[in-house]
């Protein structure tokens, strides 16, 4: 045993090292995702946590940098059955652990990652930390109980960018991205339809009209979206933006965000959705897809009751609210991913009926796999 993964409740489970061989803490969550680790490892949403990997096998192709949903591997920690350190792909750059090294990300693999998952959906997610062997396994359990959680701290503050960012597209259209900490697929998707302009999570809402958005697009992003320096900014903008004829779409954060700008109240799950299987039906044409998720916290739906939006979608694991629609104006918003990455690519579609709620008649890229 090189090191071990050390939970709040004291479980302890030993592992060897790959990549950076160093100690981490954070909350310990699980993804269900086959593949897509590139993505999920550099996806802002898993700042301040662990990750853990339900398939058994993973990095058997590499790591392709042109998939990272960032900069850098946001992630604390990796946790796996058992990591291929020799990759088979024409696009893989570097393997797995050459790429957690990279980044200074300790990985722990040879874990029962069933066992570990089976615990999380019964406890719920829960603090951990990884330690080297040696460590004494008692008081780091203690330690990692008298630890803030990460949601405690502003993460989204932590990725975020810190000034205006604008990308190419069709220059008819501006749209501005609130970046809560947005997956780069986002941008590349509304790139299909407009010019974007990143901007950061507190901007004001009179800073983002400056930019003249024919629409603006509220991200995804970690933590809790009632933590105080959320609700203090871009929940203000939010509110401020919905009165000023310029339509909005909520991604994930964004989605929570929305409807905490209205007066809807947010709370965390047990052990959130993590992966690309989450059943989503929309509640306005019958029609189920299957969507790519990564949150911890939802909507209380009771608290959309007799308010200004309607849930316009349900997952139909546990009947958590995943979209909402206002009632007259245009916004609305999904709690999962349309961009996917990693994840089935049945919701592009809602990128499209965002461009046309812009007045503007979206182009269908050709192939397209969206719905209709």
């Amino acid at each position: 045993m090189e090191g071990a993964l050390v939970l709040e409740d004291g479980t302890a489970v030993g592992g060897a090292f790959f990549g950076a061989r160093r100690e981490v803490s954070g909350e310990l969550v699980f993804n269900t995702n086959m593949t897509g680790y590139t993505e999920a490892l550099t996806d802002p949403s898993y700042r301040g946590q662990i990750l853990l990997m339900t398939y058994p096998l993973i990095g058997n192709y590499g790591v392709d940098p042109a998939t990272m949903e960032s900069e850098e591997i946001q992630v604390a920690g990796f946790v796996v059955k058992e990591a291929c350190a020799i990759p088979s792909h024409a696009k893989s750059a570097m393997s797995l652990p050459a790429f957690l090294l990279r980044h200074r990300v300790p990985g722990l693999q040879g874990a029962d990652t069933r066992m570990l998952t089976t615990r999380i959906r019964s406890r719920g997610t829960m603090k951990a930390a990884i330690v080297p062997a040696g460590a004494d396994l008692d008081a780091a359990a203690q330690t990692v109980r008298r630890m803030p959680h990460p949601d405690t701290r502003n993460l989204v503050a932590e990725v975020s960018c810190r000034a205006p960012i604008t990308y190419p597209g069709p220059e008819k259209r501006t749209l501005v991205v609130v970046d809560c900490g947005v997956k780069m697929n986002i941008i590349r998707e509304a790139q299909r339809f407009a010019r974007i302009v990143r901007v950061p999570y507190d901007t004001t809402a009179d800073d983002v009209l400056r930019h003249r958005p024919d629409g603006v697009i509220l991200s995804n992003g970690p933590g809790d979206p009632a933590h105080p320096a959320i609700v203090a900014s871009t929940v203000v903008t939010a509110r401020e933006l919905a009165g000023r004829g310029v339509p909005l779409l909520g991604i994930c954060l964004g989605h929570q965000v929305l409807a905490l700008a209205f007066g809807a109240r947010t709370y965390k799950l047990k052990f959130g959705h993590r992966g690309g299987n989450q059943p989503v039906k929309d509640l306005r044409s019958g029609r189920v897809h299957i969507t790519s998720q990564n949150h911890g916290f939802a909507v209380h739906a009771t608290s959309l009751k007799g308010g200004e939006f309607s849930v316009s979608h349900m997952n139909l694991n546990d009947d958590t609210v995943e979209g909402i629609v206002h009632r007259d104006l245009p916004i609305f918003s999904v709690q999962y991913h349309p961009e996917a990455r990693p994840g089935p690519w049945d919701n592009e579609y809602l990128f499209r009926d965002f461009v046309a709620s812009l007045g503007g008649r979206p182009t269908r890229r050709a192939g397209s796999r969206g719905g209709e």
